[in-house]
């Protein structure tokens, strides 16, 4: 298939402030950080805000995949009072695709896995022929779980085929989006189509301690003060976020151009609106893009390192990191010359210009590449 967008990426590069906030916690529940440019930065990683993103393209109307260990209950759900041979046969398959990790699947590939599963309960179960008497003979059940490893193909080409056809529909989308991996089964491997870096603050951040008491409602007669006594850290800051989305990859993987400019929206949107859910009711750290600078370009990816830490001026972070922001894209852009392979550009942060004026910027963009 002919992929006019191979090599074509389009680039988020978003600045983002956050007041008093622990958004991404470490194993002792301290903000986390990094050394960057000599000194200490807050950072979120690249995974928690992945998994927003992931949860609020569900919430944009899209069916996510699911993540999970359980796939022996998801073949089971719906079926009421599954016998012991659909039990086993749910095992069979469970086991065949994942034992102990962790597995993207998508709506798509459950609905064929199952409905291959209720056709073949007894092939799975090493009894065709034999009827679906519930027989426990062991000789028989080791005959099964012998037989059981012939259907390890089919099985991966049911969930293949699945796949495909899920893609087309955007039902999970963000496999396509943030990749797949299956040892045993190479063929549904997908290469994720974007790639999140760490999100740093451009100025240096050292955390604070919020010390707090809790009154207890129902003190003891002899005794005065607080009935609890805690603290936990928090920091604030301006964060630069990079997010690159391989156009061609995403085409590899949904096949249409109509069906692709409605996942970039998703995406984009949901890029927007994603903040990581840590300490939410605590800190209400709800906040949105204040500035984004996004290319549509294609060659090789570039991200800020902001390695020199940003000064705070009478206006604060956000002002001197914009400008900073701009030098370095300048800057990156002048040296790259001919391969920096600009096709588009816009900046989102000015009063006049919305997420959806964005989106249909992106769209317009997408329909004309050659």
């Amino acid at each position: 298939m002919n992929n006019r967008f191979t090599g074509t990426r389009i680039e988020y590069h978003i600045l983002q402030s956050f007041p008093v906030t622990c958004l991404n916690r470490d194993d002792v529940g301290s903000p986390k950080d990094a050394i960057v440019g000599g000194v200490r930065r807050a950072r979120i990683s690249s995974q928690c805000w992945k998994r927003q993103v992931r949860l609020m393209l569900h919430e944009q109307g899209l069916q996510i995949a699911l993540r999970t260990k359980k796939i022996k209950e998801l073949l089971l759900n719906g079926i009421e009072e599954p016998s012991e041979d659909m039990i086993n046969a749910a095992e069979t398959i469970s086991s065949i695709i994942a034992s102990d990790t962790l597995v993207y699947i998508s709506e798509g590939e459950v609905k064929a896995l199952q409905e291959f599963m209720i056709n073949n309960v007894s092939k799975l179960n090493g009894k065709e022929g034999e009827g679906d008497d519930n027989s426990k003979d062991e000789k028989k059940s080791a005959k099964g779980k012998k037989e059981s490893k012939d259907f390890s193909k089919t099985i991966f080409e049911v969930m293949k085929s699945a796949r495909n056809k899920a893609f087309s529909s955007l039902d999970g989308l963000d496999i396509a989006l943030f990749g797949r991996m299956l040892a045993n089964a190479t063929d549904l491997n997908v290469q994720a189509a974007c790639s999140f870096a760490h999100a740093i603050t451009t100025h240096k951040v050292s955390p604070e301690i919020d010390y707090f008491t809790a009154v207890d409602d129902l003190p003891s007669d002899d005794k005065t003060g607080a009935g609890h006594i805690g603290a936990n850290e928090f920091n604030s800051g301006t964060f630069y976020r990079y997010v690159s989305l391989d156009l061609g990859m995403l085409y590899d993987c949904i096949g249409d151009v109509d069906d692709m400019n409605k996942a970039i929206e998703a995406f984009t949107k949901a890029l927007f609106l994603a903040v990581p859910a840590a300490r939410q009711n605590t800190f209400a750290g709800y906040c949105l893009w204040d500035y984004a600078h996004v290319y549509v370009r294609k060659g090789q990816g570039v991200q800020i390192s902001f390695d020199k830490p940003v000064r705070a001026d009478k206006e604060g972070y956000l002002e001197p990191s914009i400008k900073q922001l701009e030098e370095n894209l300048n800057l990156i852009a002048t040296r790259m010359g001919s391969l920096f392979g600009k096709k588009a550009e816009f900046v989102f942060g000015s009063d006049k210009y919305s997420i959806d004026d964005l989106c249909n910027d992106l769209k317009s963009t997408i329909e004309i590449i050659q």
